[in-house]
């Protein structure tokens, strides 16, 4: 894509991901409506329509500086592509067609060891900040997305969990997220929110829920055993405070079709940690082994904004030898590690957006700094001066 067609194109690929919403939501209050044509006649004909002019939207800010897609229009159009309510998918397990299948897991005992130990200069910041959040006990669960679409109710299409700040929805502002409470020990008012991981050989309460099993999300939701949250140092020096509000994405739920830039997915198996992670594939732990899933997320800020209009320019990943970019800032790396005790292969798999085969590749984690100005102060005091503190 043209850099200078990005920000255009990034904005009407949102655009598109509100209409599909508000036609799922459409769908559901209407169900049981109409004559037989209602739906086509009056949810997707309408979808499409948007969609076509949205679609030539993304095709002109491209032709603007470069040679124009062609082919894009027939994107356009959308079926249901689902079951019948009450009814079962084709295909391997309760995913159906839609993934993951068998060949989507891999023995990580017969992984070779790929993991590699940064090296660190002699003025690295070597402490860490732990918040402990608990594990979503109070089952905090919604299918918004606060940073990619606020105001928009399903803007996600999959179901989140949610520790830390205790009310994160799509109405979400800088102001009542810092009026909330939150679940943390230690204050920390953050919001820290992943897809959640499901057993899809059992059903689901929210089976024929938007963001559930009405678009392919099918299963029981499993909670983690533990769910750890540390910020870390840089190898290369100190680090600065992080902004209040700052969000940051990590990994790319679309990674399935998009490829592999963005991706940032670790999977692997307590007792493998250090020697195997795995990007595209899930895990089949050995006896007495639990799944991981764990996140590292960009540590490198810009140093002026909280987000971007991709919410991801205004921060980066150091380079292989830790080092920020030029105009980029060492802030607190932020680490997340959560721990499940799951069903036999091929029976789980994590939440994702229809067309993405519920791939490995496409975990990713959400984060938006609530922590007081204080708070940010003592983290980045006990990562400097090399203590562990939280």
């Amino acid at each position: 894509m043209p850099r200078q067609a990005q920000d255009e194109v990034e904005r009407n690929l949102e655009l598109l991901d509100r209409q599909t919403a508000e036609a799922g939501r459409r769908l559901a209050e209407t169900r049981g409506q109409g004559g037989p044509d209602f739906v086509q006649n009056a949810i997707l004909g309408p979808l499409a329509d948007k969609r076509k002019a949205t679609i030539e939207r993304i095709t002109i800010a491209i032709g603007r500086s470069a040679a124009e897609p062609t082919g894009l229009d027939g994107l356009a159009a959308c079926d249901l592509g689902l079951a019948a309510p009450g009814t079962q998918p084709s295909g391997t397990g309760q995913q159906g067609n839609d993934g993951p299948t068998a060949a989507d897991f891999v023995d990580i005992t017969k992984v070779a060891p790929n993991v590699r130990a940064v090296r660190r200069t002699a003025g690295a910041s070597t402490g860490a900040f732990t918040s402990r959040c608990g594990t979503n006990e109070r089952g905090q669960h919604n299918s918004d997305n606060d940073i990619v679409a606020p105001g928009v109710s399903n803007g996600a299409h999959h179901v989140h969990d949610y520790v830390g700040n205790k009310k994160v929805d799509f109405n979400s502002t800088n102001e009542s997220l810092s009026a909330q409470r939150t679940t943390c020990t230690n204050g920390d008012q953050s919001a820290y929110y992943w897809p959640v991981l499901r057993d899809t050989s059992r059903r689901g309460p929210d089976a024929n829920a938007l963001g559930g099993g009405a678009e392919g999300n099918r299963g029981a939701i499993l909670v983690p055993s533990t769910v750890t949250i540390t910020y870390q140092g840089s190898p290369t020096g100190k680090v600065v405070a992080m902004p209040r509000f700052l969000r940051i994405i990590t990994g790319d739920a679309k990674a399935f079709t998009n490829g592999t830039k963005n991706a940032n997915a670790h999977w692997s198996c307590t007792g493998f940690e250090n020697k195997v992670q795995l990007t595209g594939k899930y895990p089949i732990c050995p006896r007495g082994s639990k799944v991981v899933r764990s996140f590292a997320f960009q540590s490198c800020w810009d140093g002026s904004n909280t987000d971007s209009a991709d919410h991801r320019s205004h921060v980066a990943f150091p380079d292989a030898r830790g080092n920020c970019a030029e105009g980029f800032k060492a802030v607190p790396r932020l680490t997340m590690r959560l721990v499940y005790k799951t069903p036999a292969a091929p029976n789980f798999a994590v939440d994702g957006f229809q067309g993405q085969q519920h791939n490995a590749i496409t975990d990713h984690n959400d984060f938006i700094n609530v922590m007081s100005d204080r708070l940010m102060r003592q983290a980045v005091s006990c990562i400097n001066s090399g203590r562990r503190c939280g």
